[in-house]
């Protein structure tokens, strides 16, 4: 391994280092949202440490064909250090900025969204809802008066004819319309076990 490539292999594990740093402070920043799941912090940080460890050997295979040396970690480690020291402050107070400038743009977003699509839909739908209630309630209303219109001057017919048949055949209508009643609060009884169930 030539000099050049030495010096491109250090230059290169010590940015690491501070990407590294950046990565872990911005993962660190969002665990909280899931460090009540166990097993969903298990595979966050597994998935993490495979992608950084991936991410760094990629530089340093694209640098020098993939030779791990102790002073390729140490760089590593120095940029780490770096980081911390000199950067960590300002990179958290510009990862706070850049969140609450991103979850802004979302807000407004959402709120845009809502008022010129989802709002609009909910009232149109409530609309023809209604619509179609009034026009069922008048429907009702019609076939209601309709039926009362043609169903009791037939009632009275029925009872005219019925005070005139022979006096043995209103018993036997009168059995049958028991049974009749019978059978129905059988039904409904039933029913209502099944409701109840």
């Amino acid at each position: 391994m030539t000099l050049d490539v030495q010096f491109m292999t250090m230059i290169s594990m010590i940015l690491g280092g501070i990407y590294l740093g950046v990565a872990l402070e911005t993962f660190r920043r969002f665990s909280p949202y899931w460090k009540n799941n166990r097993i969903l912090t298990y595979f966050m940080e597994i998935c993490f440490w495979l992608i950084q460890s991936f991410v760094l050997f990629y530089i340093l295979f694209r640098v020098n064909g993939g030779e791990i040396r102790v002073y390729s970690a140490l760089a590593c480690l120095l940029g780490f250090s770096a980081y911390k020291a000199l950067a960590a402050n300002f990179y958290k107070r510009f990862l706070e900025r850049i969140i609450i400038i991103v979850t802004s743009i979302y807000r407004f977003f959402v709120k845009v969204i809502n008022g010129l699509i989802i709002q609009p839909i909910k009232y149109i739908i409530y609309f023809f809802i209604t619509c179609l209630l009034l026009i069922l309630k008048g429907l009702y209303t019609t076939l209601s008066f309709l039926l009362k219109v043609i169903v009791t001057p037939v009632f009275w017919i029925l009872k005219k004819v019925y005070h005139l048949l022979p006096e043995g055949l209103q018993n036997i209508l009168c059995k049958i319309a028991g049974f009749y009643s019978t059978i129905k609060n059988i039904i409904i009884k039933v029913a209502k076990k099944f409701k109840r169930r």
